[in-house]
């Protein structure tokens, strides 16, 4: 049987199991054995992230052509304005590329999420806000290149959502088995 894993790769973990000297990897959580991540999460950011040992699923899950939805939640350097969030949604230039339309919002109420180890960069003259982008497209440090366009740098970035399955109660480190259908 198949199995499907959620984990919250905690900040600093590289999303596989193998690295330099010195370089905290999947390897280090105790993971079952023939699971693979399926995507990855840079090791500045955090949180949902699929491992499977069902090759096609995987396949499924990192072609473009499906565009499954991914939901991050982003501390951002600053307050947006409504034309800043517009413009993200809209789609932004970077590296050349113009990202597709996608769902943009600020979190209302700010969320309470525990403090990140080591913490982000805190400027006591500029505020921050969370806010929520819902992407159906990956390429490579994606929304920190769009927050950072519209002149709005990411600080933090959680992937709290794939498909369907959603982070839930999960805490850095922590992976529990999930099923197929729960995430398409």
């Amino acid at each position: 049987m198949p199995r499907y894993i959620a984990f919250y790769k905690p900040y600093g973990v590289l999303s596989q199991f193998t690295g330099e000297k010195g370089q905290r990897t999947l390897a280090d959580f105790a993971l079952p054995e023939k699971v693979y991540a399926a995507g990855r999460l840079d090791k500045d950011s955090e949180g949902l992230l699929l491992l499977s040992d069902d090759g096609p699923f995987i396949k499924k899950l990192l072609n473009p052509d499906n565009a499954h939805e991914r939901v991050y939640w982003v501390e951002i350097e600053g307050e947006p304005n409504k034309a800043a969030l517009e413009e993200l949604s809209g789609g932004v230039v970077f590296k050349g590329y113009k990202s597709k339309p996608c769902r943009v919002s600020r979190l209302d109420p700010q969320p309470d999420i525990a403090p990140r180890d080591p913490p982000v960069r805190f400027r006591k003259s500029i505020p921050t806000c969370w806010i929520e982008i819902a992407l159906t497209e990956g390429k490579n440090r994606q929304v920190r290149r769009m927050t950072a366009s519209v002149g709005h740098p990411t600080l933090r970035l959680i992937r709290k959502k794939i498909g369907k399955l959603t982070l839930t109660d999960l805490v850095p480190g922590i992976w529990q088995d999930v099923k197929k259908m729960d995430i398409f």
